[in-house]
């Protein structure tokens, strides 16, 4: 046992304990401050569109520390007797690096098989100063009417492929309006396929002429079905459903037995048993109406007792 010092100062325990729970205090405080935090919550996916808008942003402002101005969009259409190849080196960049790019789009596509005709767009970045060959930033090229390839460029140079597909939805669609200039032409400019516009005019005219009786203003509805992407770009329609013009309709039905769908008015009359009020389903113009005309050989001007219809040759 330890025996009592006068000479020794007594020790005072107090702000040593005090010392002691501080120090302790501050370490779990620094560990609960200071402590890493888990990787547990993940960051939210970016859509298709997102990830495109990134990648432009980003080739945008990766062509000025590399001595090349802001990228343009170049569209390019494979010629006659064109490779792709050879398309890509018509926006100026150089022959390997054309090369490089068809290698990189055989990965998943055969360029060998691409015809004159096919479209595709690149993202070019020109030199500046206008000396030298431009450089390949971008390129997209549609595949398929729901899919398409893009081969961007990433910050080490190197060429980077990636096929995007489109979710594909069917709808019944409805259009409705006025004429215009033309039905045909009103209903293309709303969306409808040439199929359909012309299915419509067949099925009109029966009833009007589609020249004269069919004017400005004229209301007109059309349903069919359309199968789109989720862009909004039509990949294909089927057979119109339903027509009406200037309160005439028609709408399609397949009797039991029948071994195809068939075309009847709001009487239940079958068309295929009608007479058009014009003897060609596709003629152009009328050239020569009924009355006094000029005769185009004699010269002479005489009573024209008939209508001449002016059509395409084939």
């Amino acid at each position: 046992m330890a025996q009592f010092d006068p000479r020794r100062q007594p020790m005072r325990l107090a702000p040593h304990v005090f010392t002691a729970v501080a120090a302790v205090s501050v370490a779990l405080l620094a560990g609960r401050v200071y402590q890493p935090a888990h990787a547990s919550e993940s960051a939210p996916s970016l859509s298709d569109a997102q990830i495109a808008a990134l990648e432009a942003r980003a080739f945008a402002s990766a062509g000025a520390p590399a001595g090349l101005e802001t990228p343009e969009a170049i569209p390019v259409q494979i010629r006659k007797g064109e490779t792709f190849e050879q398309a890509v080196r018509r926006t100026g960049v150089a022959p390997e690096e054309a090369s490089a790019v068809a290698a990189t789009i055989s990965n998943a596509f055969d360029v060998s098989a691409m015809r004159a005709g096919l479209k595709f767009e690149t993202a070019i970045a020109r030199p500046r100063g206008g000396r030298g060959d431009a450089r390949l930033i971008g390129l997209t090229m549609r595949t398929g009417p729901a899919s398409q390839l893009t081969v961007s460029r990433s910050f080490d140079g190197a060429l980077r492929l990636r096929s995007l597909d489109e979710k594909v939805t069917e709808e019944t669609t409805v259009l409705q309006g006025d004429v215009e200039r033309s039905l045909s032409a009103t209903a293309r400019g709303m969306g409808a396929t040439a199929a359909i516009v012309r299915r419509a005019s067949q099925l009109f005219g029966h009833k009007f002429d589609m020249q004269r009786d069919v004017r400005s203003s004229d209301q007109f509805t059309l349903v069919f079905d359309r199968t789109s992407t989720e862009s909004g770009r039509t990949v294909s329609t089927g057979d119109l459903l339903y027509a009406e013009l200037k309160g005439v309709t028609f709408y399609r039905f397949q009797p039991a037995g029948a071994r195809e769908a068939q075309y009847f008015d709001a009487s239940g009359k079958n068309l295929r048993s009608a007479m058009m009020r014009t003897p060609l389903q596709s003629f152009r113009r009328v050239s020569s109406g009924f009355g006094v005309r000029t005769h185009p050989i004699s010269g002479f001007r005489k009573v024209h007792q008939g209508i001449d219809f002016a059509a395409g040759t084939g």
